[in-house]
């Protein structure tokens, strides 16, 4: 950082690549900090253990060393792949009522200033530049170690199964409040959608983990190698979507397991998609999905991959998509192959008019000047900014457009 100082250049991190927005690219110095891994320090506490860990650390590597310390983190999404940092500043989250997403387990953090200053923050201790970098967005600096509020270890029990959408909804105030982690999925051109009730239980159940020719048929031949073929057929005869998205609800079949965890809250992803997600408050929920049904069906253009709706608890985060308000969180996706921009400017457009925040790691064409109102701290955030990176040494054009120059 010194260096890049010196010469004047600009740096960036990047994570795993899994975000959809340009958000690490960088004319300067790219950092890949997929070496800096491992656990740093476990502190006890009354409610589990504070765990420093290493930024460069995969959530699908840190999970399992967790659990052999008998802790697990209180909420996670469902994609396993990111780096530990680059999941917390972009705003990843899980789903439940009861629990915030990953940047509010944080407890502290490390960071390389762009003088090569390095600080440990924390509510207590450079608390301004704590409460900005925990959900940072590669602004501020560079992140080395973060400290998390583990809990002790759990389990999981999983029902999933297929529901009618507006039973759903009908329901939902009740299900939401009820279940640990509640979440669904909703095939457009059909009612039907796929439900997945997650319960908490103490670590040490007896585990009942899925089958592995169960796990190999659900998860590997269905939702990716047959989801795969499907859409590459929607792709070359887009007039057999509604018809395939049918067939695919009709299949949708309940199960049951108990696993880790980690091990629930993750799936497998290996078709590629581009993807929008909107934070709207709850109670918008209804209308915005009322909204995307009639866009899709007026537009004309069939969408073969359903739409994920899931849930959290208000927070604190400066930059957090749930700050200071209940959230659902309403992700749409497109197969690479197809075309996306109609599809997606139109959801964004309905999502603004219910007071939506865009993931911050997923495409969206939201500025500055339209983001500040839906964030009490966003001139904060930029204060923090300008004290500690004056030069722009972490500017891209994806920060120039979303934070203002």
């Amino acid at each position: 950082m010194r260096q890049a100082a010196r010469s004047g250049t600009r740096v960036k991190c990047v994570g795993a690549g899994h975000s959809f927005t340009p958000i690490a690219v960088t004319d300067g110095i790219l950092l890949d900090l997929s070496r800096l891994t491992g656990i740093v320090a476990v502190t006890p506490t009354d409610t589990g253990a504070e765990v420093t860990v290493r930024a460069g650390t995969p959530l699908h590597r840190l999970n399992p060393l967790l659990w052999d310390l008998g802790l697990a983190m209180e909420n996670l999404g469902d994609i396993d792949a990111q780096s530990v940092a680059g999941a917390i500043a972009t705003g990843t989250h899980g789903t439940g009522a009861a629990f915030t997403g990953l940047a509010g387990q944080v407890v502290g953090l490390q960071i390389v200033l762009a003088d090569g200053q390095v600080v440990d923050c924390s509510a207590q201790t450079e608390p301004e530049l704590f409460a900005a970098a925990r959900l940072g967005l590669g602004a501020l600096g560079v992140i080395t170690t973060l400290t998390l509020a583990c809990v002790p270890a759990f389990a999981l029990a999983a029902a999933e199964g297929p529901a009618s959408l507006g039973a759903v909804l009908g329901d939902l105030d009740r299900t939401v409040a009820q279940t640990d982690h509640f979440e669904f999925y909703w095939w457009p051109h059909t009612d039907r959608v796929l439900t997945k009730h997650n319960t908490r239980l103490p670590g040490d159940t007896p585990l009942r983990p899925l089958p592995r020719w169960r796990k190999g048929l659900d998860d590997e031949l269905l939702s990716n190698g047959v989801f795969e073929l499907s859409n590459r057929l929607c792709t070359t005869l887009p007039q057999t979507t509604p018809r395939i998205n049918a067939i695919a609800a009709r299949l949708l079949s309940q199960r049951t397991f108990l696993d880790r965890s980690y091990a629930v809250y993750a799936t497998p992803r290996r078709v590629r998609f581009r993807e929008m997600e909107y934070a709207v408050p709850v109670d918008t929920l209804p209308a915005l999905l009322d909204g995307l049904d009639r866009l899709i069906t007026d537009s004309g253009d069939p969408v073969s991959f359903p739409v994920e709706v899931r849930f959290a608890a208000a927070d604190g985060v400066w930059l957090s998509t749930a700050h200071d308000r209940a959230t659902a969180y309403v992700a749409i996706h497109r197969y690479w192959r197809q075309p996306y921009e109609h599809y997606f400017r139109g959801f964004e457009e309905l999502a603004v008019g219910l007071g939506g925040r865009p993931h911050w790691g997923k495409m969206h064409w939201r500025t500055a000047d339209d983001l500040r109102p839906e964030y009490p701290h966003f001139d904060d955030f930029r204060a923090v900014r300008d004290r500690v990176d004056p030069d722009r040494r972490f500017a891209n054009a994806y920060l120039t457009a979303v934070l203002g120059d």
